[in-house]
């Protein structure tokens, strides 16, 4: 990580303090994410990768390595879960990947620390990148993005007026500002009014924007309007692992038996008869439609509890590729009397696990590779009618994406289901994705049901607050009653076009930013600031090359 020092004696001491900085920022914002969950502690992560990146001494090759220093030190403790039961190869191949993107936002950050107010400017490509991760490669791995690590912080209420792109925008906005007023005092000898202004303001408008929405979040309870009793199953898995399906007969028998329980107590009152049931993805991985036996053991669950369960089933899908074994991951509404209705067939599927890009090449680079399976991606609306509730399903890897929850409520969804399968990771993973689940709430203003084979299964309201849950790995069943919801939230109708201006607007920055540098002349010989200097004194005082 080569950059100019105007002292090549405290030269190395600077890149350490620096590297560790970034290392540290890296850790501080995977402790943000569950397990640990401290959501301040993204902010003074992203504030410390601020102090590395705001260094004049930092170049844009530094700042690239400083970038790969904090990916690194943020996703190596944050997938863990990847890695626990495939060894570590593809969990460290994959957070070397994810590195990647901050150190791609390092670039355009160091060219543009000389503008009046760079925090803000910061902030929009800190949301352009996190865009960037989430469609590419392979469709995107939008774990990790920064806004999930507020689920229970109070910058989560800007979820309801801007998706998670808002959420993360004001949590980097936010750090980034901490930052800039801590060098500003530290490191200025004359102060820059303007510089402060600009932060001063912005750390303003996002204090008054959250004290303004979480009123309106917390108010919309939904409890004056319609409302379902719902009941989830957790039938569990005989053992954790990536051959959790070789007992698939034994899968399914777990979540019939669960349910069996669940219908003795609501024949001795235990429990209230719920209007319809959910099962977890993958919890019959026998085709129903195919066995019949399988089929008659969901009838009989039915049947018991006296309700329709939308079941987690994998479909053989011959008409879809009649030479490969292509399957649809799919949740069918199962009526006691009818049998099968409508389903959602899966439509964003997971790479390297549903299926595998580059065969061929990857099946050379690991054993595991063949365990992935031919699953294809379905159409729909995502939504499916249990006993007359539009419910909007996300199945297990869509909920990090935002386009599958927000398609279902535009569809006409009134609550969003998340079936999910972590019987082949571990409860890191299980935890992380309920916070993906309660900022979904949130965003959408809907109730959120998660249902795992071997949890965490979960009630959640539509303020994001868990109201019921199971523990990992033990079966179980919850019974309760939620709002549902018909209005479109803001984040609803604008998420989108709002991320668009963010990447617009950052890529417009960086623009004019590279035109006016090459437009102006350089500054004094050895004077690294050079034209930057002359547009704002944001940068320290002028040093000299070594």
């Amino acid at each position: 990580m080569r950059e100019v020092s105007a002292d090549g004696g405290h030269a190395l001491h600077r890149r350490l303090a620096k590297a560790a900085g970034a290392a540290g920022g890296g850790l501080l914002l995977a402790a943000s994410f569950p397990p640990l969950g401290w959501w301040v502690s993204a902010i003074a992560g992203l504030a410390l990768l601020a102090w590395v990146l705001a260094d004049p001494l930092t170049g844009a090759a530094g700042g690239f390595g400083y970038g790969v220093l904090f990916g690194l030190a943020f996703y190596l403790p944050l997938l863990p879960w990847v890695g626990a039961l495939v060894g570590p190869l593809p969990w460290v191949a994959l957070a070397v990947v994810c590195a990647l993107f901050p150190a791609i936002f390092a670039v355009p950050a160091v060219l543009l620390r000389a503008l009046t107010g760079w925090p803000l400017w910061w902030a929009t490509w800190w949301a352009a990148i996190e865009w960037l991760k989430s469609v590419f490669p392979f469709g995107g791995f939008p774990w990790g993005v920064v806004g999930f690590s507020q689920a229970d912080g109070p910058l989560a209420v800007f979820a309801r007026l801007g998706g998670v792109a808002l959420v993360s925008f004001t949590t980097a906005l936010v750090g980034f500002c901490v930052a800039a007023l801590a060098l500003l005092v530290r490191r200025s000898a004359r102060t820059d009014l303007k510089g402060v202004a600009v932060c001063v303001v912005c750390l303003a408008l996002v204090a008054i924007g959250a004290a303004a929405m979480a009123p309106m979040v917390w108010a919309s309870t939904g409890h004056a309007g319609p409302s379902v009793t719902v009941a989830v199953v957790q039938g569990n898995v005989p053992r954790l692992g990536l051959d959790f399906n070789a007992q698939r007969r034994a899968v399914l028998d777990n979540h019939v038996r669960q349910t069996l329980r669940l219908a003795d107590d609501i024949r001795s009152g235990r429990a209230a008869q719920p209007q319809f049931v959910i099962w977890p993805e993958n919890s019959s991985d026998i085709d129903p439609l195919l066995n019949e036996d399988a089929g008659r053991q969901i009838t009989r669950a039915a049947r018991a509890v006296g309700a329709p369960i939308l079941v987690g089933a994998v479909l053989a899908r011959p008409e879809w590729s009649p030479s490969t074994p292509v399957s649809s991951n799919s949740v069918i509404a199962w009526d006691p009397v009818s049998g099968p209705g409508q389903r959602h067939d899966k439509k964003i599927v997971q790479p390297f696990g549903e299926y595998l890009p580059w065969r061929g090449f990857f099946r050379h680079l690991s054993d595991y590779a063949e365990r992935a399976g031919y699953f294809t991606a379905g159409t729909g609306s995502g939504v499916v009618q249990a006993d007359g509730v539009p419910v909007g399903v996300t199945t297990c890897w869509e909920v990090i994406f935002d386009r599958a929850a927000r398609e279902a409520v535009l569809n006409g969804a009134q609550m969003l289901a998340v079936p999910s399968n972590n019987a082949t990771f571990n409860e890191q993973m299980s935890r992380q994705q309920l916070a993906f689940a309660k900022i979904r709430a949130i965003e959408h203003g809907r109730s959120v049901v998660v249902a795992g084979t071997t949890g965490i299964s979960a009630v959640i309201t539509p303020q994001g607050k868990v109201v019921a849950d199971t523990d990992f790995f033990e079966p179980a069943h919850l019974v309760y009653r939620i709002p549902l919801q018909a209005d479109v939230t803001a984040a609803t109708r604008w998420a989108a076009q709002l991320q668009w201006a963010l990447i617009a607007i950052a890529a417009a920055t960086l623009t004019v930013t590279l035109i006016g540098r090459i437009l102006t002349p350089p500054g004094p010989a050895g004077d690294i600031a050079g034209p930057a200097r002359r547009v704002n004194g944001w940068a320290w005082p002028p040093t000299r090359q070594a």
